[in-house]
């Protein structure tokens, strides 16, 4: 049998999506309420549109869980809890990466190492490999990859190009070549080219530099992506420079991008700290886009950015305020699932 796995776009039809509920043993811990209600908020997005399935790490977590869904009357019978263990829940970078072929799936089980080692991340390492036990899944394999990759690392517009930034990758695996590294992701995710950044960050953020913060494909050949246009931001020069950089990219016909660029929130400062938040991190899911929103007045700016770039979708906010006090934000505390993966 052929091997004609590809991998998919994240606009393309989902079975669900794959989330890990907070409690007191993650990082969350001193922020727990706040930001339950963000996960709160984020199930009654999804489940208006289509299921999502919740890790959980015990019993009790369930029933708690469950209750305060409930009592924000989201609907339950689009919600599925699976037991678990996880050292946190940013499910972007330790959940599957899924190929599919036809009605086949292949999991890719990369090595996820608390982003370079700098948090503890055994148990969110081997969840892969417990949730394909779990009878969860429908005609897959897993491939185990001992390469450490992230989710929020890469981007693809589902037709064999992904779009990735040299510093993360490069973060992670200092001694391979530029050459190297697209050989490796080209043959494992089945994509004909990859696209470099090689400009973009995000103070505050612990990822070097996630593409899933900075740009995203959209559909009909777009990049949506973070701009800064407030020329006294430490930020300014360098993502004018990621600008430029997806200015100089082409399409595989050679035609030049759309572009998206999304505003700038103003700083948030939290004990001293600047946190990162970017509307790059936004959530693709059946029928609509999700977008975080802080707070600020340039979400409904961001809003109005992703109905145009996703016309046929509804535009939903979700309070993310919470989320960028641990250096993260919506995208990078899911993982969709391909229609037709769930058992």
């Amino acid at each position: 049998m052929t091997d004609a796995y590809r991998f998919p776009a994240e606009w393309e039809p989902q079975s669900a999506i794959l989330i890990a509920w907070p409690h007191a043993e993650t990082d969350w811990a001193d922020r727990l309420a706040d930001v339950e209600e963000t996960y709160v908020a984020l199930v009654a997005a999804i489940t208006r549109f289509q299921p999502v399935v919740i890790c959980v790490a015990d019993d009790d977590l369930q029933t708690y869980a469950e209750a305060r869904l409930r009592s924000a009357r989201v609907d339950m019978e689009r919600v599925r809890f699976v037991p678990a263990e996880y050292d946190d829940t940013w499910l972007r970078d330790s959940g599957p990466i899924t190929l599919r072929d036809g009605e086949r799936f292949k999991l890719l089980d990369f090595r996820f190492t608390g982003w370079g080692g700098k948090y503890e991340a055994t148990r969110d390492d081997r969840l892969v490999g417990e949730l394909s036990g779990m009878q969860l899944f429908h005609n897959y394999f897993v491939q185990s990859i001992d390469f450490a990759l992230e989710g929020g690392a890469i981007e693809t517009d589902g037709t064999g190009t992904l779009l990735t930034t040299w510093q993360c990758l490069h973060e992670r695996h200092p001694d391979a070549s530029r050459e190297e590294l697209t050989d490796k992701l080209a043959r494992w995710l089945k994509q004909g080219r990859v696209l470099w950044l090689d400009h973009g960050y995000l103070e505050g953020d612990d990822t070097d530099a996630h593409i899933d913060t900075l740009a995203r494909f959209a559909p009909g050949d777009a990049i949506v992506y973070q701009a800064c246009d407030d020329a006294s931001d430490a930020h300014y020069l360098e993502l004018l420079a990621m600008a430029a950089d997806i200015a100089a990219l082409r399409t595989a016909d050679g035609r030049p991008y759309r572009a998206f660029p999304l505003p700038w929130a103003q700083p948030v400062i939290d004990n001293g700290r600047r946190l990162a938040a970017s509307y790059a991190n936004y959530l693709i899911i059946n029928g609509a886009v999700l977008i975080p929103a802080y707070g600020d007045p340039a979400d409904g700016q961001a809003a109005a950015v992703l109905a145009q770039a996703y016309p046929d979708r509804e535009i939903v906010q979700v309070p993310c305020r919470a989320l960028i006090w641990q250096n993260g934000s919506l995208h990078c505390i899911t993982m969709q699932l391909p229609a037709g993966l769930l058992g």
